[in-house]
């Protein structure tokens, strides 16, 4: 089994789109139409874009279960994914001089430096360097 595919409720996925990609720096991979207001789009990582593919899934407007559980992470500041990166505090700078909102800043834990960020789509993300 490999991991080719991995997804993020977002509640719009042009906002999503252009968070992820110039504010985080991933590249877009993949946009089909489904509908009138939802497409199948993912981003990867640059340097692999033969990678694990982030689907930006849009949040369903229509199923409260998915809603409230999405809801409840946010407001208790649970991260709903991690992604690694070499240097938690210089990325923790970038990303704060683009304005980007953090719920958590640079912390070490145990044999981990973590911080946690507001995706702007209803998400925390966090950042995690292994020490």
């Amino acid at each position: 089994m490999k991991i080719k595919v991995l997804s993020i409720p977002v509640q719009d996925q042009e906002k999503a789109l252009k968070f992820y990609t110039e504010t985080l720096g991933f590249i877009k991979k993949v946009d089909v139409p489904l509908s009138e207001e939802n497409r199948w789009l993912t981003v990867v990582n640059k340097e692999e874009q033969d990678g694990t593919e982030i689907l930006l899934e849009p949040s369903p407007k229509h199923f409260e279960p998915a809603k409230t559980y999405q809801k409840a992470l946010f407001d208790a500041g649970i991260p709903y994914t991690q992604f690694n990166v070499e240097n938690v505090q210089q990325e923790y700078g970038r990303l704060n001089n683009l304005g980007v909102e953090f719920s958590v800043s640079p912390t070490e834990m145990g044999t981990v430096k973590i911080a946690v960020f507001n995706d702007t789509c209803g998400n925390k993300i966090q950042i995690v360097e292994m020490l």
